[in-house]
């Protein structure tokens, strides 16, 4: 039963990132939207290259010009006319800082008949990334880390660090005036609020001081003064309104699971869209659901699918390898003993959790008996955050490579039962 639960799991999941890949999307809002001209492509995040290759497809000769900023491994070749970067990813590197530099330079003499065509996905953020005078790349990666670290939400983690920045929370924006500006948005934000993906580049910003000191304070940071007086400066609060388009999102991933599912013969139910909580509560609390609906229906034949989106937040205390995804695996993986007929896929959409090469995994049962035959101490992987390693060791890793898109985390819940006749 477990091996083809897990077929499903892995059918649903693959068809889920097929559609809300941005190619087609990205093709479709623009032969909708009114004729562009003159146009300066900017495309920032995990997403890029494939939303650049769809742009250069479908407006051709009126792209004079344009760059490309994406995570290592993501970029698929040349593109006419576009300037190709690979940089770092969670945290900015200086390809980071030369290719922001390159999209600057190519903007600053625009004028009011020339586009500004911005092709936003998810990790924009670390990819898009100039720090303002009196702030260095090395402040910026340290901002990022301790944040990531002490297990701040994405919303959190931008607003500070758009404060860092001279083309983060609408200061962007201000450089391609008088231009006109259009967006498309491949969104990996909860809420897919406009001023957070990418921390806003071309978008004024709803954040204030008072909310970056609060963010400091509930986490305890440590900042150095010089960075402390930065995060006291005020973001642009005004921007010339941007002709914007969002063409995918984590709601359209969770439909798009569901409808495989049912195809597949399961009754399913997206219980989330907003996941946002600790990795491990999320669970627990996953698990202890689950577990409550099976003894509430252990006098039925079923196939059940339940579906969960989001982006979970996970605390790093340990120096091992993972991702949350990976964590909120391992964490269910060393609690299920006799729950054969349960299945669980957690996956990043975008293809690579945390530093790591796996999209997440698909555990069940036979996770953690795997582990204990080879004497794997799974709590000591779960204490050091290393849960790569031991899934590997499972062989439970869920491997795709870069999927080219990125619209937060999808997790699948997969239960059968058979009663005997």
């Amino acid at each position: 039963m477990s091996n083809k639960l897990r077929a499903d799991a892995y059918k649903i999941f693959n068809e889920s990132i097929e559609a809300v890949k941005p190619e087609k999307a990205v093709k479709e809002a623009l032969q909708k939207s009114e004729r562009l001209e003159a146009i300066t492509l900017i495309a920032i995040g995990k997403a890029a290259w494939r939303m650049a290759r769809a742009a250069v497809d479908i407006l051709g000769k009126e792209v004079k010009q344009g760059v490309v900023i994406t995570k290592y491994g993501h970029g698929q070749g040349n593109l006419k006319g576009i300037t190709i970067y690979e940089a770092g990813h969670p945290l900015s590197d200086e390809n980071t800082l030369e290719a922001t530099k390159h999209a600057i330079s190519m903007v600053e003499c625009l004028t009011q008949r020339d586009t500004v065509l911005m092709l936003i996905s998810g990790g924009g953020s670390a990819l898009f990334e100039y720090p303002l005078e009196g702030i260095t790349l090395k402040d910026i990666v340290f901002t990022s880390d301790l944040l990531l670290k002490a297990g701040a939400d994405i919303t959190e983690i931008n607003t500070i660090r758009k404060r860092l920045s001279s083309v983060k929370a609408g200061r962007f924006a201000q450089l391609c005036q008088p231009a006109k500006i259009v967006s498309l948005i491949l969104s990996d934000v909860l809420g897919n609020r406009l001023d957070t993906i990418a921390s806003g580049p071309i978008y004024s910003d709803e954040t204030t001081v008072k909310d970056a000191i609060n963010i400091i304070e509930k986490y305890d940071l440590d900042f150095p003064p010089h960075i402390i007086e930065a995060l006291k400066k005020e973001t642009p609060k005004s921007v010339e309104e941007i002709e914007t388009i969002l063409v995918g999102n984590v709601e359209k991933l969770c439909e798009v699971a569901r409808q495989s599912a049912i195809n597949l013969g399961y009754n399913t139910e997206v219980i989330s869209t907003h996941i946002s909580d600790d990795v491990e509560l999320c669970a627990l609390a996953i698990l202890e659901e689950t577990r409550k609906w099976i003894e509430r229906h252990k006098q039925e034949d079923y196939k059940q699918c339940f579906i969960y989106g989001g982006e979970m937040v996970v605390k790093v205390t340990g120096d091992g390898l993972g991702g949350r995804c990976q964590h909120f695996a391992l964490k269910i993986a060393s609690l299920l003993h006799s729950d054969e007929q349960m299945v669980i896929l957690a996956a990043g959409s975008d293809g690579t959790d945390g530093p790591t090469d796996a999209a997440g995994a698909v555990i069940d049962s036979s996770t953690l008996k795997r582990l204990e035959t080879i004497g794997y101490n799974i709590d000591n992987a779960l204490q050091t955050f290393d849960a790569y390693h031991a899934l590997a060791q499972s062989e439970d890793l869920l491997i795709t490579g870069p999927t080219g898109t990125n619209v937060n985390d999808l997790i699948l819940v997969l239960i059968e039962n058979k009663l005997k006749s």
